[in-house]
């Protein structure tokens, strides 16, 4: 009898891991206050960008005394889910800030193992306490993610795994990050990275190159290097030349 109760119970559900969108707010402070200013303004012009999509709270970057100090976590579920998103977990706190986490309703979840390499950094450029907002997409192999909204100052879009398309602007202060191949159709004046893991072969491509930085398999180079006139404001592709050195093409 209980072996067929067992049988029936199979039936009715099953447990299977998913592979899901992930976004992180990643805060650089724990003043509520600052970041609801920073939040208004940041997604003012892009309301519904992430359509009720989970978020996961990443506490890894707080510095100094907010590195081990309070956080109002209902109150900070309540801001970000009215930009459209749903909180579920927190990652990167301390023991007591992930009890706090756990009495207002989110799970605690572990750092990532590894993330993809980044191009060495410019110049560091002043802190800030505004959230980057990061939206990471697993992209099934030789696939493409399709962006078709603006990419704003403090968000950034990493396509796991294949190639990444924006159809609208990235704006200065943006990212698009891509393990293949990055294309933008509308202006690029943020920050785009192909070749994440190290692919010396990814290129980009835009169709009005005004970018901030661009790198490839973590070679780069920033705006702090004029633009040819041939290539500015133009369509264009980046690609390696020799594995080593940034080349910039016009695209007739």
């Amino acid at each position: 009898m209980a072996d067929a109760s067992a049988a029936r119970t199979k039936t009715l559900f099953e447990f299977k891991s998913a592979t899901m969108p992930l976004i992180a707010v990643i805060l650089r402070t724990v003043d509520l206050d600052v970041l609801s200013e920073a939040l208004d303004a940041q997604l003012a012009d892009s309301p519904d960008f992430f359509e009720q999509e989970p978020v996961v709270i990443d506490l890894s970057q707080l510095q100094d005394d907010d590195a081990e100090a309070d956080i109002d976590f209902p109150r900070l579920r309540s801001m970000l889910a009215r930009h459209q998103t749903q909180p579920v977990a927190v990652r990167g706190g301390t023991d007591a800030q992930n009890a706090a986490a756990r009495a207002a309703g989110l799970s605690v979840t572990a750092m990532p193992a590894a993330s993809a390499p980044k191009p060495q950094a410019p110049p560091a450029e002043p802190p800030s306490e505004a959230p980057q907002i990061v939206r990471e997409v697993p992209v099934p192999a030789n696939g493409t993610l399709v962006i078709d909204r603006p990419l704003r100052s403090g968000q950034q879009v990493y396509a796991r795994g294949g190639d990444v398309i924006v159809t609208a602007v990235v704006s200065f202060g943006a990212e698009v990050i891509a393990d293949g191949n990055v294309h933008v159709y509308a202006p690029l004046r943020g920050k785009a990275i192909a070749g994440a893991r190290g692919d010396t072969g990814a290129r980009i491509f835009t169709t009005c190159l005004e970018a901030q930085l661009v790198a490839i398999a973590g070679i780069y180079r920033t705006s702090e290097v004029a633009l040819p006139d041939e290539v500015a404001g133009k369509a264009a592709q980046i690609s390696l030349q020799d594995g080593k050195k940034i080349l910039i093409e016009a695209i007739e």
